[in-house]
């Protein structure tokens, strides 16, 4: 069966970090396309990092300089470093993943259609 479990979520306060997981199970990340988005209740989803199929990642804007995504192929997971956490990163975090190239002008247009296989979230809550 073919599945992502994200976990690592929580509450955190304002400056703080959390390091979010997402392990698949049913088939290897190796060489997809891997994607963190989160959503506010009431607001639409967001995309928040995305790891190509040669590994180059992509941040929004809002989460440069304070997250880190990356895959680990051994563990079969894909990993969110957040740092320097904010009230505003607060949201339903949840992984996705895609299969084939697409060019980064796309990639960064977090557009959800790009991916096929998704996870069910972990809250994240930060607190000022």
């Amino acid at each position: 069966q073919v599945q992502l479990v994200e976990s690592g979520g929580g509450s955190a306060q304002a400056g703080g970090s959390l390091t979010l997981s997402c392990v698949a199970s049913g088939y290897s990340l190796e060489g997809l396309r891997l994607v963190w988005f989160r959503q506010v209740s009431g607001k639409d989803r967001e995309g928040v990092a995305v790891v190509s199929t040669d590994d180059t990642v992509i941040y929004a804007d809002s989460v440069k300089g304070r997250f880190t995504a990356s895959r680990d192929t051994a563990k079969n997971t894909l990993y969110l470093q957040m740092n320097d956490l904010k009230p505003e990163d607060t949201g339903m975090y949840t992984c996705a993943t895609g299969a084939g190239r697409i060019a980064n002008e796309r990639l960064r247009r977090f557009f959800r259609t790009d991916y096929g296989v998704w996870g069910r979230g972990t809250q994240v809550t930060v607190s000022s």
